[in-house]
């Protein structure tokens, strides 16, 4: 046979199975998934609805109720004789435990008494101080660079105002909530911290696991008035009942309104999906 004609069959031949192995891929290939955003995904799962008599405004009411009478009176457990001293103790506070925030500010406020100390401080000089609260090199730098922004942009004044606090280093939603509510008693949004975002996916007031979807399904159904102290009550009751591993359910006066799949005693029915 002819070299050509060889070379011809040969690249036909080659051709061909080429065409038939991209088929075959194509055919395996799984179909593509709807997209949902990430906030509203865990691990692949968009997160399922809500039970309708979950957010029953009954069922609400005797929530809030219940929280009224084992937390009256609640507020903010970080010690603070101030805006500014707030702020502080809220940033030094993420992945932190309040009481340890309240033995390390003491001595730090006697320190640096104002936001000016604050800002005249290079961030490694200040790392000793709040090295106990953890990730002390980032707080540090947040610490002086929301000191030199209160200084700079609102004349040494820690501003009331949501996008005006959000501004400065350090300062995210949950921490100008703090502030807003605490301090000037803004009902702006509701603080979704570990216990908020715990304790709100137990009661099935919310399904996501993303703290801004988290306040948003919140401030649905929560009225205003009770944002602030919601919050407050949820972390107190997340500190002394409802804990992450092995809730104090039988203690709990919400006990017969959560169908948590987590519970260690009920009396209602356990809802799989409320975790």
């Amino acid at each position: 046979m002819p070299k050509a004609l060889r070379k011809t069959r040969k690249s036909t031949a080659t051709k061909s199975t080429s065409s038939k192995v991209a088929a075959k891929r194509r055919k395996s290939k799984k179909p593509r998934q709807p997209t949902t955003p990430v906030s509203r995904q865990r691990a692949g799962r968009v997160a399922s609805p809500l039970p309708a008599a979950a957010l029953k405004p009954e069922r609400i009411r005797q929530i809030l109720e219940r929280l009224d009478e084992r937390y009256p009176n609640v507020t903010c457990a970080l010690n603070h004789q101030s805006a500014w001293e707030l702020l502080v103790a809220t940033i030094l506070s993420a992945q932190c435990t309040d009481a340890t925030v309240n033995k390390v500010t003491p001595e730090l406020f006697k320190k640096y008494p104002t936001p000016a100390a604050f800002a005249a401080l290079k961030p490694e000089e200040l790392e000793p101080d709040i090295r106990p609260t953890g990730f002390f090199r980032n707080k540090s730098k947040s610490l002086v660079g929301a000191a030199k922004g209160v200084m700079q942009d609102f004349g040494g004044q820690v501003p009331d105002e949501m996008d005006q606090l959000l501004t400065l280093p350090g300062v995210a939603r949950k921490t100008a909530n703090v502030v807003l509510g605490t301090w000037f008693k803004k009902a702006v949004g509701v603080v979704v911290d570990t216990h908020v975002h715990r304790i709100s996916r137990r009661l099935e007031l919310t399904r996501s696991d993303n703290p801004k979807d988290i306040e948003q399904d919140l401030m649905k159904v929560i009225p205003p008035a009770k944002w602030i102290d919601f919050s407050h009550q949820i972390i107190h009751h997340g500190r002394a009942v409802c804990v992450a591993r092995k809730p104090k359910c039988a203690e709990c006066n919400l006990e017969n309104l959560c169908h948590a799949a987590d519970k260690t005693w009920s009396t209602v029915e356990i809802h799989k999906s409320a975790k």
